[in-house]
């Protein structure tokens, strides 16, 4: 009996359309580059990642990177895990839409708004790989159709699973209910109907957000809006005077291309200390790119605070009680 109701229970939450929980900040002062905390949760027995992700404005991914010690599928009951919801933002101009695909992660920053909205994404699989580069919102479409390119018709004819030319607006349109059209042929940003895949690398190059986090990005865009596609896995930022580093595993091509190569880390690390004459600690950057999780650490020593001046009462001075209070 506990068994069925279980099933009926997780049928249930499947069933129930999910509230969009995006992650907005506020900018950062001028010289840091860090927005949000970590934060700690505990898991119910029927939890997975996935569930769990999708209520907090994460993905899948980064919920493995960041507690790699958690079976994802069954953490079990009251089991501690962290939610990475701290950022470094990605270098380059804070304006327009920036997608990281190492991070798996886009970045919106509204004009005007002194904020950063941010969104966990699905990106190509390998052999499908989403491109870097710059590009511009063209246009934007509810209800979209979707026209399968023939290379994806004739996977999927190979497959024994033929595709129509066209698939119009509906459960079966991998595209969802919202569409937004780039300057980079043939790609877009698009919800989907399969929203495990977020916080992935599941597309045939597309760029996928949770249902209800296109809807809130659909209304908030317009055409021409600049978007930025770089794939970063290393990112340095400062925090109060103290540099962190944020590692993620890098793209399996890359890793099959370069292995482990601590170059691009090293790279953002000087990058962002320019005239600074702080020395990183070599041994905690190492550790930070080993251990990919996701998840920003510090590379140097915090500033030395200046202590404020107290001054003793005079000699002779004597204080009455009431002085003392």
């Amino acid at each position: 009996m506990k068994s069925i109701l279980y099933g009926f229970v997780c049928a249930l939450i499947v069933a129930l359309p999910s509230q969009g929980h995006a992650l907005s900040f506020p900018l950062p002062k001028a010289g840091n580059d860090i927005v949000g905390e970590l934060r700690q949760m505990q898991t119910r027995y029927e939890d997975t990642f996935s569930d769990i992700a999708r209520a907090n404005g994460l993905g899948y991914t980064e919920m493995s990177e960041s507690n790699p010690q958690v079976d994802p599928w069954l953490p079990g009951e009251g089991t501690n895990i962290t939610l990475p919801t701290r950022f470094i933002l990605p270098p380059g101009p804070r304006e327009g839409i920036v997608i990281n695909l190492a991070e798996l992660r886009l970045y919106y920053y509204p004009p005007g708004e002194n904020r950063v909205v941010t969104y966990p994404l699905g990106i190509g699989r390998e052999g499908w790989s989403t491109p870097t580069g710059i590009a511009r919102i063209t246009g934007k479409r509810t209800q979209p159709s979707w026209y399968p390119p023939e290379s994806i018709r004739q996977e999927y004819a190979a497959k024994g699973e033929p595709l129509p030319k066209v698939i119009k607006a509906g459960p079966n349109n991998p595209l969802g209910n919202h569409a937004i059209y780039l300057s980079l042929h043939g790609y877009l940003i698009h919800g989907t109907n399969k929203p495990y895949g977020v916080g992935m690398r599941v597309s045939h190059g597309c760029i996928r957000l949770y249902p209800e986090d296109i809807a809130t990005l659909f209304d908030q865009v317009s055409t021409h809006t600049p978007v930025r596609i770089i794939n970063e896995p290393y990112k340095a930022g400062w925090q109060d005077g103290r540099l962190y580093v944020e590692a993620h595993p890098p793209l399996s091509e890359q890793r099959a291309e370069k292995g482990i190569n601590f170059t691009p880390m090293v790279r953002a690390i000087i990058q962002a200390l320019g005239e600074s004459d702080q020395k990183p600690d070599w041994d905690a950057m190492k550790q930070a790119a080993m251990g990919q999780r996701g998840i920003p650490v510090p590379v140097t020593t915090a500033p030395l605070l200046r202590q404020p001046a107290t001054t003793a009462p005079a000699s002779g001075l004597v204080l009455s009680d009431s002085e003392k209070r």
